[in-house]
Order: structure tokens, then sequence, then C-alpha cells
């Protein structure tokens, strides 16, 4: 998506109408759709809670990382549940953005490091990973208010989710836009480098046993490809706004 300088107020309303309702909201997508910018934002806009799970997943694997564990070993270890419990990950905000903690410390700055983004597919396919993250998730959507965003929001972890959206993008357009995050961030990477690792985790996200990224049946999909972080955001709650106002008997 293209960055703009300023947010103008979207065409929709009757935003406290969606905040009286709660609804959950679920994002989904492959790497570099934009789901975490949107979600963070319609998050906002709308007063709920952001929960990006990827966040959880990197926080992880970063946990993995510093503790020199193997990871194309882990996944056949015996002692993955041994090592998941010495980790402590918790979700703070500060100024109503998430903050991540890794056994006490705030790693969110970290989490985008290329040897996350590296392995994060590989730890994200464990079962036991998984379900060490899956309680969290759904007990942090449990009351209603939340826009969560992964690879399997929609399909796996709120599969009642009164309103689910499937983001994606061409290949080209992700892997620049990975880039372009990855360099702001002081990372020296190519546009050729970061493409081959979104085309990697495309391959393992979708294949994978438990949970494959795929689009929920009841899905509404963007292609954000060309599109500014406005008009994606304009475009899903727009589709939200609409559907509360028919429940309500309104045009």
């Amino acid at each position: 998506m293209k960055s703009d300088p300023e947010f103008p107020q979207p065409r929709y309303s009757s935003c406290s109408a969606i905040r009286e309702r709660k609804p959950n909201i679920a994002i989904d997508g492959p790497a570099g759709a934009g789901k975490t910018t949107i979600a963070r934002l319609a998050a906002r806009r709308l007063g709920f809670t952001y929960i990006s799970t990827g966040a959880l997943y990197r926080a992880i694997t970063l946990g993995l990382l510093k503790r020199q564990v193997d990871i194309t070993e882990f996944e056949n270890s015996s002692d993955q549940e041994s090592v998941l419990q010495t980790m402590t990950i918790s979700v703070g905000y500060d100024s109503g953005e998430p903050r991540i903690c890794l056994d006490g410390e705030d790693v969110t700055d970290r989490l985008s490091d290329a040897s996350v983004t590296q392995w994060v597919s590989e730890v994200a396919r464990i079962p036991k990973v998984r379900a060490c993250l899956l309680d969290l998730q759904r007990r942090c959507a449990s009351s209603g208010g939340v826009v969560m965003d992964g690879r399997d929001i929609g399909s796996f972890v709120l599969p009642d989710a009164e309103f689910k959206f499937f983001l994606t993008a061409s290949v080209e357009e992700r892997a620049r836009r990975r880039a372009l995050e990855l360099q702001a961030n002081g990372q020296e990477v190519s546009l050729e480098q970061v493409r081959s690792i979104i085309e990697k985790r495309d391959r393992i996200d979708s294949t994978r046993s438990v949970a494959p990224l795929i689009k929920a049946e009841d899905a509404i999909e963007i292609d954000t490809t060309g599109k500014s972080i406005e008009e994606v955001l304009d475009e899903l709650l727009s589709h939200v706004t609409r559907s509360v106002h028919a429940d309500r008997g309104e045009s």
C-alpha cells in the first residue's frame, strides 16, 4: 500500500453503533499484504483492542533464537514443551499501541529483524507452538471489540468472528513493502532477498498441516495492490458499517 502523510476522515459513519455492538474483526492474509497496518488503524478508529498474532509468533521465534535453539531441529525435538515453558510473553499497550514483551523485555522493535522473518514460518507451523498461543488469542477476544490479524484467524482462531477479511497483494508489491520496512529499520536487504523469503513463507504457511493460511469461506477479500492505506481502511470499515446499518434496518 502507498503511505499517506495524513489521514482525512474516511467515508463511513456510525462508528458509535459499531462500538456498542463490539464485534470481533478477523483480518487474514499473506506476508506484506498490509493486514497489520490496516488492523491497527481499524482498531484505533473503532476504539477496539488490536492484537497481532504474527507478533506473538515472532516473539516466540526471537525467544528461540536468543536461546540459540536450532530451529531446523526444534520441530522434531522432544524438548519443545519444556523450552516453550521457559518463555514469558505478554502484550501491553503504550498510547494505544501494542508492545510485546519477551521474558520481561520489550522486544517490539526487534520483531521485524531479518533473522526472525527468516524463521517465523518454520516456528509457526509447529503444532505445540500454535497450541501454546491459541488459548491466549481466544481469551483476548472473548469479550468482543477486538481486531485481530494473522493467517488463520477467520478460519481457525476466531471462526465465529462477526466480520472476516482476507487481504492480499501481488508478490512484487508485498516484497517491495517489506523491503522498505526492513530498510527503514536499518537492515540492508535486497528486493530479491525479501521476495525469496516471502515466497518461501507463502509455501510454508499455505501447506502446513495445522491451521494453514487460507481464506475463510465467509471472508471478504480485498486486494491492496496499488491502493493507499486510506483506501483499504475505508473499504474494510465501509463493509462493517453497511452490515451494521442493514442489521439495524437502516439504509
